[in-house]
Order: structure tokens, then C-alpha cells, then sequence
């Protein structure tokens, strides 16, 4: 038998995430992104130890992602939109969080929250991502090269499509938010 929870997050609640996200972001300042993605990668480990609820373990999915997203040098994410995604796994590698990740059960809830609200603000970049990494692997398949030989190799290609890729997160922002029905809260957005 399943049972079928929604949260609503009042604005306090909010706040608390987006303080806690404000406090991540100084870290991105002060500590270097390798130490951030191996800490977000830290958890990722522990987590694939632990038993949690689906809830938690479909949101920690994610994080993978975000992790290959700021690894991967032939995307090569812009510097402000790279620190968006830093700051959101700098959260996930503090101690600090709202909910100690060793309360059983519920320790990583706040992380699935946080990284459901890091997923609709980093949408567009998690989109531009996937596209640039299907369009790599399909040229790669089509050119029977290896994937990490075609971004070594085609550096002046992929850098196009890389350029396509984020040009179109950009535009995508602005049509979602030009309507005016939701707002980011979390990151200051172009």
C-alpha cells in the first residue's frame, strides 16, 4: 500500500531553504569546487548505503546529475551559472543542513526538498545539459569514436553546440518566467 503526501511550504519554510542556500552560496566563494563536488559526492555514497524512503531516493538522483554537470569540462558551464549549480551542491555537502542526515528516516528529507526546489531553478540548465550530452553521445555513436575521445577531439564542435545549449537555457528562462506565474527563489537568474 502507497500513501500520497503533498508538502506545501509555507513561506517561512521557504525561507529557511533559501538561508540555507544563501550560506552554501558563500562557500562557493571560499571553497574550492573540487572539495564541493567531492563532498556532494560523499553524500551521494552514503546515501546509496543507506536505505531511504523513494520519496528521497528518486530526488538524490539528481544530484548525480548536478555533480556531471559542473564535471564536465566539454559543457563547460558559464561562471555564473556553474556557481548556481556549486551553491546548490555546497548545500548538499554541509553538515550544517536543516535536518542532520543521521535522523533515521527523515535525515534526508530535507535534502529531497531542496533538491526538488535546485530542480526547478536549475531546470533549464539541467535541460541544456542533457541535450548537449545526448547530441554528444549521438555524434560520437555516428562518428564511432568514444564519448570522452569526441570532446577531446572536437573541441571547436562542441563548443558550438555547447554555445547552442546554453543559448537556448537562456531563452527558455525567459519565455517561463515572462509570464509572471512563478518566480525563482533560490538563485539570481539572467
Amino acid at each position: 500500500m502507497s500513501l500520497e503526501l503533498h508538502i506545501t511550504l509555507s513561506d517561512a519554510d521557504l525561507k529557511l531553504f533559501v538561508d540555507s542556500i544563501t550560506e552554501a552560496r558563500k562557500q562557493v566563494d571560499t571553497v574550492d569546487a573540487i572539495s564541493i563536488v567531492g563532498a556532494a559526492r560523499k553524500l551521494l555514497e552514503e546515501t546509496n548505503r543507506a536505505e531511504l524512503p523513494d520519496f528521497v531516493a528518486n530526488r538524490l538522483k539528481h544530484l548525480d546529475t548536478m555533480i556531471t554537470m559542473v564535471e564536465d569540462a566539454g559543457f563547460a558551464l558559464p561562471t555564473e551559472d556553474r556557481d548556481n549549480v556549486l551553491a546548490a551542491l555546497a548545500y548538499f555537502s554541509s553538515q550544517d543542513d536543516v535536518l542532520p542526515d543521521n535522523v533515521p528516516v527523515l535525515g534526508f528529507l530535507d535534502d529531497a526538498i531542496m533538491i526538488e526546489l535546485c530542480m526547478r531553478e536549475l531546470q533549464y540548465e539541467i535541460e541544456a545539459y542533457d541535450d548537449f550530452r545526448h547530441w554528444r553521445d549521438d555524434e560520437a555513436t555516428r562518428r564511432g569514436e568514444s564519448k570522452a575521445g569526441l570532446m577531446l577531439n572536437r573541441v571547436e564542435w562542441a563548443e558550438a553546440r555547447r554555445q547552442e545549449a546554453i543559448e537556448r537555457m537562456h531563452r527558455r528562462r525567459r519565455e517561463a518566467y515572462a509570464g509572471g506565474s512563478w518566480t525563482p527563489v533560490l538563485f539570481k537568474v539572467r
